[in-house]
């Protein structure tokens, strides 16, 4: 089997998870700054097998687009153009990053630590990818 590989997408820094080969465990993967992630994800889809891309869909409460849905929509289709054969699904990312920074809480991370806005977004990536795969 191939991974599937979770994408949380910003403006600045995107967090990336990927499950395992036999798509039992999520784990962190990177935070990347976001202008580089389509040349990350080039040289990691030459060593490793991805069969599926998830990506955070920004919503907000009454489910309308938030501020940062265009730009997520806007890098789908530079995901597309890159990696056609790629499928790609949406997911909702409402609450990923308070969640994210709860997880960081019990973990018991010092507050210095909380503050690391790239591990935020690493945890948040992770946090869809469980709740994709506990969906499926």
């Amino acid at each position: 089997m191939a991974r599937i590989l979770s994408i949380d997408y910003g403006l600045k820094r995107t967090g990336l998870a990927v499950t395992d080969p036999l798509q039992i465990i999520a784990s962190g993967l990177a935070t990347v700054e976001s202008k580089q992630l389509i040349n990350f994800l080039k040289d990691y889809f030459n060593k490793e097998q991805v069969e599926l891309i998830i990506i955070g869909e920004p919503k907000n409460m009454d489910d309308s687009d938030t501020h940062a849905t265009p730009l997520v929509e806007k890098f789908i289709k530079e995901l597309q153009k890159h990696f056609p054969q790629m499928p790609v699904i949406k997911v909702d990312e409402r609450f990923t990053s308070k969640m994210a920074k709860d997880a960081m809480l019990d973990m018991g991370l010092k507050k210095m630590q909380r503050r690391n806005k790239a591990l935020v977004d690493e945890i948040a990536a992770t946090i869809l990818l469980q709740e994709y795969m506990g969906r499926r």
